[in-house]
């Protein structure tokens, strides 16, 4: 009997998970732990880097020990991507908490650099916004006492969770990382495939902090003996959502995949050409056989995360998964929308000073009708994206494939059918992130051919349009309502 896994490492925004795939694409075995979020201000998120690693750590030789690190053919990682982590190379210490992709605390920084946002927008592809990285290395250089100083010693390190992660587990070898994951920091020429020199003196980042690039399904290094009792291949690393995007439609025209996490993040691959758009995010795909391949994102900030928040904040649910039987026993939305600017606004707005807002209360509105609200926002945020897809995009749009841990929802899948108008195709497995950065390790090692990977994504469901048009299109233009009352604010 054949036990040879395919290893991903997963780090993601709430928790790390570790996935174990036989070759039929199966989930042999899994290890997940969540972290701590940290939100020392209004606006601003962190998380410990340590409990970053060690939550990796844990889950990692939970599933070596249930496979047998003998049956492990390669690892892939995966992560959150414009979050930032800067470290001290000599003793592994980070010199600041992990600023998340979602912190807004660079918004004045921004709005200094706008007359570059032109400049910016052509060379990396990206809207001069908080969300990405530039802004918040250069927030830990200027406000982190000492740093400036270890950086001119040549003792400070950067990268995103996949290089932080990569540097400790390769036993601080590996200071690395690959041009889906570089093109997020907003320092990373995407035309050239490189850390710019312009870039880096608009946001003041020294060069030499920066993590070497390498195509993405490179041999990145080996993991450490002491960890799971052999070296084993790291052979591939990809963000988070091209990671996703490669395992559910890599390669195929007028195909878009939404990833419904703690944000949803909707993505086409446009090939090898750049199409520029306006309102949309130009990143790398992938670069893979030396070939680099491109995408339109809609990256939007607040999907499962407006469900928490109503659940933490509000407490008006105990857990996430009561959402849909409480949607469900309501006939419509009751003319209540919930736009969850808690943020700001992403794609395809990208107005960091929006907020949110419930509109459409009456007496009759209670808990259900906010809940619901949430839920139909996710929806309408996808649509907002798809229909500037739809502008640049020269394939017409004919599904809409999801995954993610709030598209396990039906009212959610059936009610974004229903708006956008396709059908909507969940995959089985709705961790595709892993499975797409297990498919980059696992197809340049040979354990998959490319044929053979394709067959490891199965549909669970597909959801029709049944809602009347005429509703559909009523619903949505009550949305676009609401988030321009929310954008006069």
């Amino acid at each position: 009997m054949d036990k040879k896994v395919v290893l991903a490492i997963d780090l993601g925004t709430t928790g790390n998970r570790v996935m174990a795939f036989a070759r039929d694409g199966s989930i042999v075995a899994r290890s997940y732990y969540e972290f701590p979020q940290i939100f020392p201000q209004p606006g601003w998120v962190e998380h410990d880097p340590g409990q970053i690693l060690s939550t990796t750590l844990k889950a990692l030789q939970e599933v070596c020990t249930k496979v047998g690190a003998e049956n492990i053919d390669s690892i892939g990682i995966t992560n959150q991507r414009e979050t930032t982590i800067l470290w001290d190379k000599n003793t592994g210490q980070p010199v600041y908490n992990a600023i998340v992709w979602q912190d807004r605390r660079t918004e004045n920084t921004c709005l200094e650099l706008a007359a570059r946002r032109d400049l910016l927008k052509q060379k990396t592809g990206l809207f001069l916004d908080p969300y990405f990285s530039a802004t918040k290395v250069k927030w830990i250089i200027d406000q982190v006492a000492g740093v400036k100083g270890r950086i001119a010693k040549g003792d400070i390190l950067f990268g995103t969770p996949d290089t932080w992660v990569l540097w400790n587990l390769t036993a601080r070898r590996a200071h690395l990382t690959e041009p889906s994951n570089a093109s997020r920091t907003m320092l990373f020429n995407i035309s050239l495939l490189n850390f710019d020199q312009e870039l880096l003196q608009i946001f003041g980042v020294p060069e030499n902090i920066l993590p070497g690039i390498m195509p993405s399904d490179s041999l990145f290094g080996y993991l450490k003996k002491e960890i799971c009792g052999r070296e084993i291949p790291i052979h591939g690393v990809l963000g988070d959502q091209q990671a996703s995007l490669f395992a559910q439609c890599a390669g195929q025209a007028g195909a878009v995949k939404a990833t419904y996490g703690t944000g949803i993040f909707v993505m086409t691959n446009t090939g090898k050409q750049l199409r520029i758009s306006e309102t949309l995010i130009n990143t790398v795909s992938w670069q893979i056989k030396k070939e680099v391949n491109y995408a339109l994102e809609g990256s939007i900030f607040m999907g499962g995360a407006a469900i928490q928040w109503l659940r933490d904040n509000l407490k008006i649910i105990e857990k996430a998964a009561d959402s849909e039987a409480i949607a469900t026993a309501l006939t419509d939305n009751e003319g209540v929308y919930f736009v969850p600017a808690l943020q700001g606004l992403g794609a395809p707005y990208w107005e960091a000073q929006a907020r949110g807002a419930i509109t459409g209360l009456t007496r009759k509105s209670n808990r259900a009708n906010i809940i619901r609200a949430a839920l139909e926002a996710m929806a309408y945020q996808v649509c907002d994206v798809l229909n500037e897809m739809k502008k640049t995009s020269l394939e017409p749009l004919c599904q809409l494939r999801v995954d993610g841990g709030a598209a396990v929802n039906n009212f959610l899948m059936q009610f974004q059918a229903d708006i956008a108008r396709v059908p909507v195709e969940r995959a089985t497995i709705t961790e595709t992130t892993a499975l797409g950065a297990a498919g980059v390790a696992a197809i340049a090692t040979g354990f998959w051919d490319e044929q053979g990977f394709a067959g490891t994504i199965k549909r669970d469901r597909v959801f029709k349009p049944l809602l009347d048009e005429q509703k559909a299109q009523a619903s949505y233009q009550g949305w676009q309502t609401a988030v321009n009352r929310c954008r006069q604010r």
